[in-house]
């Protein structure tokens, strides 16, 4: 009962976060899923990216309705990230445990750091899209999730508006087609490992999360979301010093 209560405590907080900054929440669930339901790490990214899928397809699906997904250029960039995706995949079931930890903490690092400091996400001024820069940016979001299970939003809203000049809003909602894409691709190669898993928790997980998002949408609405970005920034380079710790100790 206890960890049912955790599994679903923990859902909720990644949703929340999901729903209000619009990415970010998947990089808790990791952590969450290792050192509060005892997964190890290798089965913590394979829930994860099982968790990001389910609900970054829900966002999707809300994003499209409101027409703030570009298909033919989401997909195309997805595409870029099948195929590493997938290999990343199956090199994290050979991976180290302690290798596999220190690459999700020095990954939760950068994400706060980039919280904490934004990126320039200007558009391009001649508003020329880069194909080679678009086909390597997609390559290297497909290739993290596939390792880490994270679904790397922090990093392909600002691809997207940068390398194929996309509005803002466009680009938070293709992000989503693009993690969708690239987790399934990842969970492709993870079929042996995902059967053996504890759907038990993974369930209430990926329902507190669903429902935790559109809570996180009204707490965007009431918060600023810089004040938010440097609170969830702050809690996320905690927990990467604390798995870092835990790493190497």
């Amino acid at each position: 009962m206890t960890a049912l209560i955790l599994a679903l405590a923990a859902g909720a907080v990644v949703g929340l976060v999901l729903g209000a900054l619009g990415g970010g929440g998947s990089v808790l669930a990791v952590p969450a899923l290792i050192y509060l339901l005892g997964f190890t790490p290798a089965a913590a990214t394979t829930a994860a990216l099982i968790i990001v899928t389910a609900t970054s397809l829900t966002a999707l699906y809300a994003h499209a309705r409101s027409g703030r997904v570009r298909w033919k250029a989401g997909a195309a960039f997805a595409a870029a990230g099948i195929l590493p995706a997938a290999a990343a995949g199956t090199a994290a079931a050979h991976l180290p445990q302690s290798a596999l930890t220190l690459a999700f903490a020095a990954i939760a690092a950068l994400s706060a750091i980039k919280m904490l400091r934004p990126a320039d996400t200007a558009r391009p001024s001649d508003g020329a899209v880069r194909p080679g820069k678009a086909a390597g940016a997609g390559a290297a979001l497909g290739a993290l999730t596939g390792l880490l299970g994270v679904g790397g939003g922090f990093l392909a809203v600002p691809a997207l508006v940068t390398v194929l000049a996309f509005e803002m809003d466009a680009a938070v909602g293709t992000s989503l087609l693009v993690i969708t894409v690239n987790s399934l691709a990842s969970l492709a190669t993870r079929a042996g490992t995902a059967a053996s898993l504890d759907w038990a928790l993974i369930g209430p997980f990926i329902a507190a999360a669903i429902l935790g998002a559109w809570d996180g949408k009204r707490l965007a609405a009431k918060i600023s979301t810089p004040r938010l970005q440097c609170i969830f920034a702050v809690v996320l380079l905690a927990v990467a010093a604390f798995m870092l710790a835990d790493a190497l100790i």
